[in-house]
């Protein structure tokens, strides 16, 4: 019918009732193109009766009287029912394609949107792998529901039907005789059904991991970590063993059909020769005509065929149940950072930055953050200095409101970011990290993405001021290259700078700098830093410093350490304080390179000396 993937082997999936619904509402809409195709599978059911009825006219009535009228007619009728039947059959197709093409689409789309509305907790949590497994292949899985599963059923139970209709309507005794043999084909069917359908998932099972292991060692990424570590033979020997284990599972799979399919066809013989045997035995005692034996004998495969397969129509709906589970449970996430109903729009910002007592875990019970309190007046730059893992990257998360506080607040111009709306928080902050992210797209694109209705030149002057617009004009293609995948055909500068222009086209009254000069070479640092001297103006920045050149320039310094707020205040009151700022200034700066910018010292340094 259809394939869908299991990350893990689970218990036997249960259809409820309530699922069953839901699923039957994305049907809803498109109830019309529904009743057209049952209806051209009842056409299709019909016309396939009216072959053994022609062969039985032939045989029992046009030879034997030498009717050639008949004959002719019986056989034009021969060759026409199955061409109406299979021009009935692309519409049915048509239709059904249509349906689950277009059930894909709203699911998808639903899904995808809230997706996007996900808090960064679950990309962390989240492998992509089954991030795309569950938008593509999962969803992907409804058209094998539609043009598989539902349609597959309707028409095994309408085959079934007017199969035994006609067939007790010509001789009521060798119906009975006929429906008597089913378990014959039935039980056989449901043993070997169940057993391929439990391979197969296995079977999906290690697909899934050959698809992990291929989407990890065959990006951009892993694949320089397999050729810098040397792993190609070690990554080509775990290729090998996933593959050999899904070529066994393959076989054995196949194996299992062929035996069925041998004892299928020797139970096949069976039917039509009881048939025959006590057919003829009537035939003899001129009971029954041979052309309504003949007419018997083929409607068997139209009966046998179509009702072992609805023997296993529970599991094919139970899988069909599991699909639509992965899905819901999908679409069922909360949204841990929502918009509230009424939510302000943040209008004419200005940018002042505050943190109210603010408290923050990832995990229940373990806080990163603890009581953090300051305020960023527009205008000033605010440094945050600490040892690696102090809290510094998770306060920028908090005020772009990538994550909630667990306690406190977090306000811009004096409204809580909570109360604000997520477009007009978006618009007033902008960003910039260590690691650029750029998509496969021109570069024009990349930079666009800040501001779609930026004109070439609003483009061409950000790009001057990140010192980047002569880099994009020598590119083959200036502005229309292609960056390649996350920007792997630019250098770490260029593409930090094409950030950087991206954030100046942007505008933003709040900016967060996580040391954006650090991938640049000293040349490129100066002249970018004059660039953001003067987009800082009246400006509130928040900027991750791991420089000594940053600390100097900042108005605020704000000390970090284990979570907590040690110490603010500028460069010059923090020394004069003879604190803790000031004993690690003295450690790491009392050598005569001690100005050398390039040294990233704060970041590397271990737990403050002296703090809590």
């Amino acid at each position: 019918m259809f394939h869908i993937r299991y990350d893990e082997p689970g218990p036997t999936p249960r259809l409820t009732r309530g699922a069953l619904h839901r699923a039957a509402a994305y049907f809803r809409p498109y109830w019309r193109d529904a009743l057209w195709i049952v209806l051209c599978i009842l056409v299709g059911a019909l016309l396939g009766l009216i072959p053994p009825l022609l062969v039985r006219e032939i045989i029992d009535r046009a030879i034997p009287l030498g009717d050639t009228r008949t004959l002719f007619w019986c056989v034009v009728l021969m060759i026409a029912t199955p061409a109406l039947a299979g021009l009935i059959g692309v519409l049915q197709n048509y239709l059904a394609v249509r349906v689950g093409q277009a059930v894909m689409f709203d699911i998808r789309n639903e899904m995808y949107e809230k997706l996007l509305a996900q808090s960064l907790r679950f990309y962390t949590n989240t492998k992509s792998g089954e991030i795309l497994s569950r938008l593509q292949s999962d969803v992907g899985g409804i058209q094998g529901v539609v043009t598989g599963t539902l349609v597959a059923v309707v028409t095994n139970v309408l085959v079934v039907v007017t199969t035994l209709l006609v067939i007790f309507s010509i001789n009521w005794q060798l119906s009975l005789l006929a429906i008597g043999i089913l378990p014959i084909f039935i039980l056989p069917t449901r043993r070997v059904g169940q057993v391929r359908k439990r391979m197969t998932r296995e079977t999906q099972e290690r697909v899934a991991e050959l698809t992990a292991l291929v989407q990890e060692t065959l990006s951009v990424s892993g694949h320089l970590l397999v050729r810098l570590f040397g792993a190609r033979e070690y990554e080509a020997r775990r290729f090998r063993e996933k593959n050999r284990q899904i070529q066994r599972l393959t076989v054995r799979q196949n194996l299992v059909g062929r035996w069925f399919f041998f004892f299928l066809l020797l139970f096949a013989s069976v039917g039509p020769a009881l048939i025959w045997g006590y057919g003829g035995w009537l035939a003899i005692r001129n009971a029954l005509t041979v052309g309504t034996i003949v007419a018997l004998v083929a409607y068997l495969s139209r009966l046998y065929g179509p009702a072992s397969a609805l023997v296993n129509v529970h599991v094919d709906l139970m899988t069909a149940g599991a699909l639509f589970d992965r899905i819901f449970a999908y679409l069922d996430l909360d949204e841990e950072v929502a918009e509230r109903p009424g939510a302000a729009t943040l209008t004419a910002p200005r940018g002042q930055l505050q943190f109210d007592d603010v408290t923050f875990a990832y995990e229940p019970g373990k806080p990163v953050l603890s009581g953090i309190t300051f305020e960023a007046r527009p205008g000033e730059l605010v440094a945050l200095v600490g040892p690696s893992g102090s809290g510094k990257t998770t306060i920028t998360y908090l005020a772009s409101r990538l994550y909630d506080p667990t306690s406190g607040a977090v306000r811009i111009d004096g409204r809580d970011v909570r109360d604000l709306t997520l477009e007009s928080l978006a618009g007033t902050i902008g960003k910039v990290t260590q690691e650029s992210y750029l998509f496969h797209a021109s570069v024009l694109e990349n930079l666009r993405y800040a501001r779609r209705d930026a004109t070439a030149g609003q483009i061409e002057s950000a790009c001057r001021r990140a010192q980047i617009h002569e880099v994009i004009q020598s590119l083959p293609e200036g502005y229309e290259t292609v960056v390649g995948e996350r920007g792997y055909k630019l250098s770490g500068g260029e593409k930090q700078r094409i950030a950087i222009a991206r954030v100046i086209l942007k505008d933003p009254r709040l900016l967060i700098l996580d040391e954006a000069t650090s991938a640049l070479d000293s040349r490129s640092e100066t002249l970018i830093r004059e660039a953001l001297a003067g987009l800082l103006v009246g400006r509130t920045s928040l900027v991750i410093a791991h420089r000594l050149s940053t600390i100097l320039q900042a108005d605020r310094i704000l000390v970090l350490d284990r979570g907590g707020l040690v110490e603010q205040g500028n460069h010059a009151e923090l020394l004069a304080r003879g604190g803790i700022y000031s004993r690690l200034y003295e450690e790491q700066f009392r050598s005569g390179n001690a100005t050398d910018a390039s040294e990233q010292i704060f970041e590397d340094a271990g737990p403050i000396p002296g703090g809590p």
